[in-house]
């Protein structure tokens, strides 16, 4: 008897696919995984290249730090780098000029602080007489706070600059702006105007016996037997009014004009003093000068010569550093 194959009769229910056994070879493994696996981000669809993105960016990051910090000390400045025109021999007399048109523009505000210059005078005078010893000291810081008081004769001629009517009122009124830096500045002068008048006294204290009355004190500084004294006096007024004038001859019109600190003023006005010394020593002298003979008549002259100066003053301020960006404050 012979046996015969019969064909395989398949199990499956109709239409399914037949039973096929699983393909457990590695490759098949991983292209399954990655069918069914969510994609990854583009940043991040190769794990070896994320280092060198990431090194990029703090490349990027670190290249704008340093271009913004190279722009930001580009585009500052300090009071040191502040511009000064260059002034010539010929300029504080253009100075006078142009305050004494100013003075002509408005009178009647000249002649009110012209007034107040004669009436400080009279005190001076006051002083002199009950208490001799600090009147160099006084007389000399005088003449050169006198921009506290002239403070709104350089707001006259500001606005005569600028083509405005001034007015009394609101030239009294001109440090309300700036009266926190202004403070700060007249303490500063206020400090070294009694550290002046302390030293006056010593110097007369180690000169003679006791505190000469007023005929004493003019034959004192008169009398070529007290050389030694007069020269050590005139030292010591030396010393003081000069570093007093180098501090203030434009900060005044600058804290005025410009929104700067004290301290900026300052340093601004001493600049212009170190660096164009003669021309500012030459605006000192005529000062001095134009002072001392208006004190002749009574201090009448005061009347004139104070808001002259005052104008004056504003334009040797114009002329030197009114005419640049201010720098930021510190």
């Amino acid at each position: 008897m012979s046996a015969t194959a019969s064909p395989a009769v398949s199990t499956s229910p109709r239409g399914a696919a037949p039973d096929t056994a699983p393909d457990t070879s590695p490759g098949a493994a991983a292209q399954a995984a990655s069918s069914t696996d969510p994609p990854l981000p583009a940043d991040r669809e190769s794990p070896d290249a994320a280092p060198l993105d990431d090194d990029a960016a703090l490349a990027r990051a670190a290249d704008a730090i340093a271009a913004s910090q190279t722009a930001r000390r580009a585009g500052s400045t300090t009071v040191f780098d502040l511009p000064l025109s260059r002034l010539r021999w010929g300029d504080p007399l253009r100075w006078l000029a142009a305050g004494w048109q100013d003075f002509r523009r408005c009178p009647g505000i000249g002649l009110f602080y012209g007034g107040c210059f004669v009436v400080m005078g009279w005190l001076l005078l006051y002083v002199f007489r009950h208490a001799p010893a600090y009147t160099i000291a006084l007389s000399a810081g005088f003449l050169l706070m006198g921009p506290f008081l002239a403070l709104g004769l350089y707001q006259a001629s500001q606005r005569l600059e600028r083509g405005e009517r001034p007015d009394l009122a609101s030239s009294i009124l001109a440090f309300e702006d700036r009266i926190g830096t202004l403070a700060i500045f007249g303490g500063v002068l206020l400090i070294l105007e009694m550290l002046w008048a302390r030293a006056s006294l010593v110097v007369f204290a180690l000169s003679f016996d006791g505190m000469p009355d007023f005929k004493g004190s003019l034959m004192a500084l008169l009398d070529p037997q007290n050389i030694q004294f007069i020269l050590a006096y005139m030292a010591v007024g030396a010393v003081f009014a000069s570093l007093i004038y180098a501090a203030s001859v434009v900060s005044m019109p600058m804290i005025l004009d410009r929104d700067v600190d004290a301290i900026t003023a300052g340093l601004t006005s001493m600049r212009l003093v170190l660096t164009q010394t003669g021309v500012m020593l030459w605006w000192a002298a005529l000062i001095v000068v134009l002072t001392a003979l208006a004190l002749l008549p009574g201090f009448l002259g005061l009347l004139l010569v104070g808001p002259v100066l005052g104008h004056a003053s504003w334009h040797a301020y114009r002329a030197a550093v009114g005419h640049h960006a201010a720098p930021p404050a510190p």
